[in-house]
C-alpha cells in the first residue's frame, strides 16, 4: 500500500543534495491517479452532457482514446530518460534550446494552475454547507474570506511537500485509495436502483450533434479531468526503478482513469429523474445542480451517500492540488538543470525538496485565484495547456526513433512510427477544440514565457555564464509556424472563431498541418551527437550517490 519500498537505502541523495529516489511502483501509480481523479469526476459529468446530451459517453471514450495515444508515447520516453520533469526535457534533447525553453514554459505553466483551480472545486463545493456560503459571490468568485481560505489551502499544499517525497507519497497513497473508492462506490450504489435505460433516447441522443461531440472533449473539462498520467514521469528522478516502473504507472494511471470516468458518464445520465432534462439537455437542471453527484445522491433518496461525497469534495481535489504542487516545483527544477530558469529553482533541502520552486507554485497560485471567476473558465486554458505540453513529446519520440534506435527502451511502443503521428494530430484537434476563446489567452501565457525565459537565457548568455542555455533555432525552426498556425486555424475555425473553415474540413486541415510540422521537426532536429550530449549531461549531474 505504500508507495516506498522498504528495502529502499537510507540515503539515495545526489550531488549536492539532489533529489531522493524513494518511490516506488505503487507510489508512481497512485500519484497519477492521484491527480487524474480530482475535481474532474465532481463537476465532469455534469458538465459533458449539457454540452453533448448521452452522447457524451462518445466523447468520453474519444477522450480516453487520446489520452491513452500520449500516455503510450510518454510510456517510452518516461523509460528511456527517467528524469525529473520528464515532460519538460524531451523536447530540449531532440530540438535544443528554443523547443525545450518553449515545451518547458508549456509544462510548468499546465502544472502550476492546476492547484488553484482544485482549490477553487474544494470552496465551490464547500457552499453546501452553510458556515462556507460566504466564501464565494453568486458569479462564483472568491470574496475575501473565500481568498483568505483558498490562500490559506495553498500553503497546506505547499507545507506537506516541505516534509519531502516520502511524506507526500504516503499522504497521496491513502488519499488515492479514498478517491477511488469513493467514486466506484458512487457508481454501483446509484446504478442499483435509479438507472434508467431510456434517459439516453427520450430527449435525443446527441442534440447537439457532432460539433457538441467534439467541443465536450476539450470545453467541459473531459480531457482536463484525464489529465494527470504525466505525475508519473514528473517524479522520474525519485524513481527508485524508473526504467521498469515507469512505462507501467503511466500505463495503468490511465486504465484506471478512463473505466471510472466513463462509467461515471453513462451513471449519471441514467439516474437522473426525466423531470430534470424534460426542456433539453442544455437546460440540464435539479436541486443541488452545482453539487452534481452530491445534488443526484439527494435527489434519488440517498442522502448519506451525499454526506460522503461532500466530503470527497474536500479530498480528491485536495489530493490532486497536492500532487501538482509538487510537479510544479520539479518542472522548474528540470528547467533551471537545463538552463532556463535560475539555479535557485534547482537546489534542494536536506530532504531532497527544491524549495524554491515549491514557494514560487504558492506564489502563483495565489495569483491565479485574482482573475479567474470560476472552475469552468479554468478547464480549457488548463486542457490547451496541457496538451500542448504533451505534444512535445510525440514529435520528440520520432526524432529519437530516427536518431536513437539503439538506445536501451525497457517499453517499446508498438507501431510507434503510426501511433507518434497520429497522437501528435489528435493532440493538436484537442486544442483546437477547446475553441478560439481559449486559445487566444493561451497566446497571451506564452508570449509571456518567453519574455520571462527569454530574458533569463539572454542575461546569462550577456553575463558569459557557462550554464547559459544554447538555443538551437535551426532544430526549432519550425515551432513559431506551428504555434502560429494553430491559432490562425482556431481563429478561422468554428469552434468559436469566424467559421470560415467548416466541420470536418477543419479535421482535415488540422490532420494535414499537424503531420506537415511533425515531418518538419523530424527532419530539422538535433544530430545524434547533440542529443546524446544533452543525455550525458542530465546522466553526470543528476545520477544519485549510494
Amino acid at each position: 500500500m505504500v508507495s516506498v519500498d522498504q528495502a529502499a537505502p537510507e540515503d539515495t541523495r545526489g550531488p549536492g543534495g539532489g533529489l531522493r529516489r524513494d518511490v516506488g511502483l505503487i507510489g508512481l501509480m497512485w500519484a497519477s491517479v492521484g491527480s487524474i481523479i480530482g475535481s474532474g469526476w465532481l463537476y465532469g459529468a455534469e458538465k459533458a452532457v449539457t454540452a453533448a446530451g448521452p452522447a457524451a459517453v462518445i466523447s468520453w471514450v474519444i477522450g480516453a482514446v487520446a489520452i491513452v495515444l500520449l500516455a503510450l508515447v510518454h510510456a517510452e520516453l518516461g523509460g528511456m530518460f527517467p528524469v525529473a520533469g520528464g515532460t519538460a526535457r524531451y523536447p530540449h534533447y531532440a530540438f535544443g534550446g528554443l523547443a525545450g525553453m518553449s515545451f518547458g514554459w508549456f509544462s510548468w505553466l499546465q502544472a502550476a494552475t492546476v492547484a488553484p483551480i482544485e482549490v477553487e472545486a474544494m470552496i465551490g463545493y464547500a457552499g453546501h454547507w452553510s458556515w462556507a456560503r460566504g466564501l464565494e459571490h453568486g458569479d462564483q468568485t472568491l470574496t475575501a474570506s473565500g481568498l483568505v481560505t483558498a490562500v490559506f489551502l495553498m500553503a497546506v499544499f505547499v507545507a506537506v511537500n516541505f516534509f519531502g517525497v516520502r511524506a507526500l507519497a504516503h499522504t497521496n497513497s491513502a488519499a488515492t485509495w479514498w478517491k477511488i473508492a469513493v467514486p466506484l462506490g458512487a457508481i454501483f450504489v446509484i446504478a442499483a436502483g435509479n438507472f434508467h435505460p431510456g434517459n439516453f433516447t427520450s430527449e435525443g441522443f446527441a442534440p447537439l450533434g457532432a460539433k457538441g461531440v467534439l467541443s465536450a472533449i476539450s470545453g467541459s473539462g473531459i480531457i482536463f479531468a484525464l489529465l494527470g498520467f504525466e505525475q508519473a514521469i514528473q517524479l522520474a528522478g525519485e524513481s527508485r526503478n524508473p526504467k521498469r516502473d515507469l512505462p507501467r504507472a503511466t500505463l495503468g494511471s490511465v486504465a484506471i482513469g478512463a473505466v471510472i470516468y466513463v462509467l461515471l458518464q453513462i451513471v449519471f445520465i441514467g439516474a437522473l429523474p426525466h423531470s430534470s432534462f424534460a426542456h433539453g439537455w442544455a437546460a440540464l437542471d435539479f436541486p443541488g445542480i452545482s453539487g452534481p453527484w452530491a445534488g443526484l445522491a439527494t435527489l434519488v433518496g440517498l442522502g448519506w451517500l451525499s454526506v460522503v461525497l461532500y466530503v470527497d469534495a474536500v479530498i480528491s481535489p485536495g489530493g490532486t492540488g497536492l500532487i501538482y504542487t509538487t510537479a510544479t516545483s520539479r518542472v522548474s527544477y528540470g528547467l533551471a538543470r537545463n538552463g532556463y530558469a535560475p539555479k535557485v529553482f534547482a537546489r534542494t533541502d536536506r530532504r531532497g525538496v527544491p524549495w524554491f520552486g515549491l514557494i514560487v507554485a504558492f506564489v502563483t497560485g495565489v495569483v491565479c485565484f485574482l482573475p479567474f471567476p470560476s472552475w469552468q473558465e479554468l478547464v480549457g486554458f488548463i486542457t490547451s495547456a496541457s496538451v500542448l505540453m504533451y505534444a512535445g513529446a510525440p514529435l520528440a519520440y520520432g526524432v529519437f526513433a530516427d536518431r536513437l534506435p539503439h538506445h536501451q527502451r525497457p517499453y517499446r511502443l508498438p507501431a510507434g512510427k503510426v501511433l507518434s503521428p497520429l497522437s501528435f494530430v489528435v493532440a493538436n484537434l484537442i486544442i483546437y477544440w477547446a475553441g478560439w476563446d481559449t486559445l487566444w489567452r493561451l497566446g497571451i501565457a506564452i508570449v509571456l514565457g518567453y519574455v520571462l525565459l527569454g530574458g533569463y537565457a539572454w542575461f546569462a548568455t550577456a553575463m558569459g555564464r557557462p550554464d547559459a542555455p544554447r538555443m538551437d533555432f535551426r532544430a526549432a525552426q519550425w515551432l513559431p509556424v506551428y504555434l502560429l498556425g494553430m491559432g490562425v486555424i482556431s481563429a478561422e475555425g468554428g469552434f468559436g472563431g469566424q467559421g470560415n473553415i467548416g466541420l470536418w474540413w477543419d479535421i482535415l486541415v488540422i490532420a494535414v498541418f499537424s503531420l506537415v510540422v511533425y515531418y518538419w521537426a523530424r527532419a530539422s532536429a538535433s544530430r545524434a551527437e547533440e542529443i546524446e550530449r544533452s543525455i550525458d549531461e542530465v546522466i553526470v549531474t543528476e545520477a544519485p550517490a549510494h
